[in-house]
């Protein structure tokens, strides 16, 4: 096992994933991303990922260049039996006498954690991710604790942000967005969704979360309502819980969404003690028959209109005797736009104690992006409706 002494100074870490596949765009690399979490965990930085296919001479370059400016290099993939995996031999050629072979219980190839000469490790680790995950949490972190010291703890608290753009967010946090290490923040732009991440670092899990929680109080109080969730919350989740509590149930009458909405509420375990039931009215023929929606007011409006929207939300909450009857309808595209209604119209009604609301919007992007946005948009809906 390696002599595992104790490091005063921080530890820098650097992440390779070894595979042509993820140059190729075959595979997400989503390896990085959660060693990249673990290890902030720990308190230990990572300054750099790469990525580099499987030949052996760019492989040893790579790692060399990373033991150049970090501590700790841990490589993913590559360390199997097959001819393209040679990472194993390019690791041998740093295996000296202080090397630790970690078990894999989810697959046949084992991984290494090596001491090198001035307080270097270099962590080798299987690709696969089921495999990866249970051998850094049971054989490495144990291995990290030891040799990082428990000098510190880096700690985030994500807040999530909906029915604002990226720009608005940035105006209303811009101090804070300049803040420096120990607290930070960082913005980043999701499709319908902007996070702001507060995020610490400290001698101690408890210190962390002091150093977070006087960021959080200022950013909620300049956000206020357009904040949904926090870290691993989703807007559906949160508009489930807000309707458990308020003991509520819906109908959803889905046009252009084509299902999505009813989709991400039943992603949701338990959705149906308040989910009643998706109708996708996607014809005009669909919003008569299913939704009792005048032909008269389709012939004059269009399918596409204010007008139709609040039939639609109507319909469904009457209809299937529900709290909320909520509705999508609008031009997804790339075709079906005409001069007065382009491309990304959406009208989104909500109706609920015998009033009816109903909100327009112009989505951008293309039919895929203006699909979500929409659901996006009618969750929120949901969610701001069912405020207090």
């Amino acid at each position: 096992m390696p002599d595992t002494q104790y490091i005063i100074r921080p530890m820098k870490a650097e992440i390779i994933a070894i595979g042509t596949e993820l140059l190729l765009g075959d595979i997400v690399n989503l390896n990085a991303a959660y060693l990249s979490q673990q290890l902030a965990g720990l308190g230990i930085d990572v300054f750099y990922h790469s990525v580099v296919g499987d030949n052996p001479s760019r492989i040893n370059s790579s790692i060399k260049l990373a033991l150049s400016r970090a501590d700790i290099v841990i490589t993913t993939g590559g360390l199997g039996p097959t001819v393209d995996d040679v990472t194993a031999s390019v690791i041998k050629t740093y295996v000296l006498n202080n090397a630790l072979t970690l078990k894999n219980n989810r697959g046949t190839v084992p991984g290494q954690f090596i001491k090198l000469p001035d307080n270097k490790f270099l962590i080798a680790l299987p690709g696969p991710p089921k495999e990866m995950k249970p051998m850094f949490r049971k054989s490495v972190v144990p291995l990290l604790k030891n040799i990082s010291g428990f000098k510190s703890v880096i700690k985030s608290r994500v807040l999530k942000i909906t029915g604002l753009s990226e720009p608005k967010v940035n105006k209303k946090a811009k101090d804070l967005l300049e803040l420096k290490p120990p607290v930070t923040v960082g913005i980043y732009a999701k499709l319908g969704e902007v996070d702001l991440k507060i995020t610490a670092k400290a001698e101690s899990e408890a210190r962390t979360l002091k150093l977070i929680a006087p960021i959080e109080k200022k950013i909620r109080k300049r956000l206020n309502d357009y904040i949904f969730g926090a870290d691993e919350q989703t807007l559906e989740g949160v508009v489930g819980e807000k309707l458990l509590k308020s003991k509520k149930n819906m109908a959803i009458a889905e046009s252009c969404t084509g299902g999505l909405i009813a989709n991400r509420i039943t992603d949701v375990p338990g959705s149906s003690k308040y989910f009643k039931t998706g109708i996708i009215a996607y014809s005009n023929q669909a919003k008569e028959l299913l939704l009792d929606v005048p032909p008269g007011i389709i012939e004059r409006y269009g399918a596409v209109s204010k007008q139709v929207a609040v039939k639609m939300a109507q319909g469904a909450r009457r209809i299937f005797n529900a709290d909320i009857g909520i509705s999508v309808t609008g031009i997804a595209g790339p075709t079906g736009a005409t001069k007065n209604k382009p491309l990304g119209l959406v009208f989104i009604a909500l109706s609920k104690n015998n009033k009816t609301i109903c909100k327009e919007f112009r989505f951008p992007g293309d039919r895929v992006t203006v699909k979500w946005q929409a659901s996006q948009a009618a969750l929120d809906m949901l969610r701001t409706s069912l405020r207090g």
